[in-house]
């Protein structure tokens, strides 16, 4: 039944919503791009492959963005569940099932046999569908295609399409549209487009590897491989400009931005998997698990996935060091020293002075880490094979990459997204969320305020919050939102029919108040309304 045509008066509407003639006719158009890139997978292509790969693109683009304007230009601004629970695809039905098998199907063809995408191996030259993007890409950048170079091309594609239907739903929000068209910006240009171009300045004697300039460790593991250091160093002063970059990054720009904007400046703002999740996984957001367990679980996964990229980290970087003072100044004991100083100086700061901020679990939980990352880091003083509990350093980091880098952050991360929403990875596993989210919670400005008084408990915000956070909880009980896990994508603030929830940076005073608000014992209301 078409949506306009339904006479029900119920709450909540017992009638299936189905597709308007517009909405058909542009779905139409889209599966027809699609099922092109389909046939190409194939190696069947009727036309020049350039304009066969163009024609695909535009078909799916008209066809999402076509649907999008006839989804929701008829409406009014504002945020309606428009039978999200009844759908099969946004609901876990079958639609929903048969669309994550095939997500996940194409991200383990991708990342584990590319072939059958048509890679040409041993010098031999690509067919099916990545040669359809071999014009492209030596327009870009002077080479044949790769499978990472289709891949980037549609995840680009996506992200930029989808977006612009994010921000057809949510035109009534100003800040949902900014960070759309931010994230946009960074995936076309810093991800995409300036990475590739680059490439076409590697010659004989000047050589970069690919990088994402918007990528950070440790979400880029990779970075401090000892062939990635060595090519960046023998680039000049471009080459060693980015490997400062990428350290002044981590321990001076992150921190500072944290501070004054939560990990939202990165997570909503710039990261491409945040940006994939919140455009194309936008129709899956409320699949998130919101029970108290689920929390707990992800707590100890992603901080482990941290303890692991640290460990792996420090002992690659450590196995190409050298052990001669006289030299290298850094060595690798100099090395190990400066990463136990720095581990220690934080562990202790955390325990004197942000103890309050952190639970009796956490409390103990960082105590555990700490100890066993000591531990660990302890074995690489004794070791002179460049092996970690008989395991060499190098299969280790392999390990790493294969289970965190491919089959967590691409195979179940976005394969998964109509199955466990649209944000597992970063929920889950992304080492870089971690981090910042230990900041977020310990010393940021940025929190989510509410005002208890207005809420009606319609359960919007908990229901279309992707990281599995109970917002109507905390409104409920006029209680601001401070959480590691927040990523403060703001969705919550724009479902919200009262205008409860409030995204600032303020002082830090007051910002957790979890006891005054729930106890109210001897408490000023005035004052503590005033401070806040």
């Amino acid at each position: 039944m078409n949506y306009q045509q339904s006479k029900s008066v119920a709450i909540v509407n017992p009638d299936t919503y189905g597709l308007s003639t517009q909405q058909k006719l542009w779905l139409g158009f889209g599966m027809i791009g699609l099922i092109m890139m389909l046939l190409a997978g194939f190696n069947v292509t009727i036309m020049n492959s350039s304009i066969y790969m163009v024609l695909a693109m535009t078909l799916i683009s008209i066809g999402v963005i076509g649907y999008s304007r006839a989804s929701y230009n008829h409406k009014k601004a504002g945020i309606k569940n428009d039978g999200v629970t009844f759908k099969s695809i946004t609901s876990r039905g079958v639609l929903g099932w048969l669309t994550g098998i095939a997500l996940t199907g194409f991200y383990i063809i991708l990342y584990f046999y590319p072939t059958f995408l048509g890679l040409g191996t041993k010098g031999a030259s690509n067919a099916g569908l990545v040669a359809l993007f071999d014009p492209f890409s030596k327009w870009l950048n002077g080479n044949p295609a790769s499978q990472w170079f289709v891949y980037g091309t549609l995840y680009t594609l996506a992200i930029i399409i989808f977006g612009l239907k994010f921000i057809l739903k949510y035109r009534h929000d100003q800040y949902q549209k900014l960070r759309t068209i931010s994230v946009m910006f960074f995936q076309l240009g810093f991800a995409f487009l300036i990475p590739e171009l680059m490439s076409r300045l590697n010659s004989d004697t000047f050589k970069l590897p690919y990088v994402d300039l918007k990528s950070i460790w440790p979400l880029n593991y990779y970075n401090f491989d000892k062939y990635r250091v060595e090519s960046l160093i023998d680039a000049g002063d471009i080459g060693l400009a980015l490997l400062i970059f990428s350290v002044i990054s981590i321990f001076i720009i992150t921190p500072i931005l944290t501070y004054k904007y939560g990990k939202r400046w990165y997570c909503s703002w710039v990261c491409g998997c945040g940006g994939l999740a919140e455009t194309a996984g936008d129709p899956f957001r409320q699949l998130s698990d919101k029970r108290l367990s689920i929390w707990k679980i992800e707590r100890w996964i992603i901080h482990s996935v941290v303890v692991f990229s640290v460990l792996m980290t420090t002992a690659v970087i450590h196995s190409y060091l050298g052990k001669d003072s006289s030299t290298y100044w850094l060595t690798k004991s100099v090395f190990l020293l400066g990463v136990g100083g720095l581990l220690t100086f934080i562990f202790a700061w955390v325990m004197i002075f942000k103890r309050e901020a952190l639970a009796k679990d956490a409390k103990y939980g960082a105590f555990g880490y700490f100890v066993v990352i000591l531990a660990l880091m302890g074995l690489f003083v004794f070791d002179q094979n460049d092996h970690l509990f008989f395991f060499k350093t190098s299969e280790l980091r392999r390990t790493y990459g294969f289970l965190i880098g491919s089959v967590f952050s691409g195979v179940i991360g976005t394969g998964f997204y109509p199955i466990l929403g649209s944000r597992v990875w970063c929920r889950f596993g992304c080492p870089m969320a971690a981090i910042l989210g230990f900041q977020q919670r310990l010393f940021s400005r940025f929190r989510i305020t509410t005002n208890g008084g207005q809420c009606i408990s319609c359960g919007n915000c908990s229901t279309y919050c992707e990281m599995g956070i109970d917002v109507r909880s905390y409104a409920q009980k006029g209680e601001n939102i401070v959480r590691s896990s927040c990523v403060g994508c703001g969705v919550c603030s724009a479902v919200c029919p009262r205008g409860v929830l409030k995204l600032e940076n303020g002082s830090q005073e007051g910002r957790i108040n979890p006891t005054e608000v729930l106890l109210g014992n001897d408490v000023d209301l005035i004052k503590l309304m005033n401070q806040q």
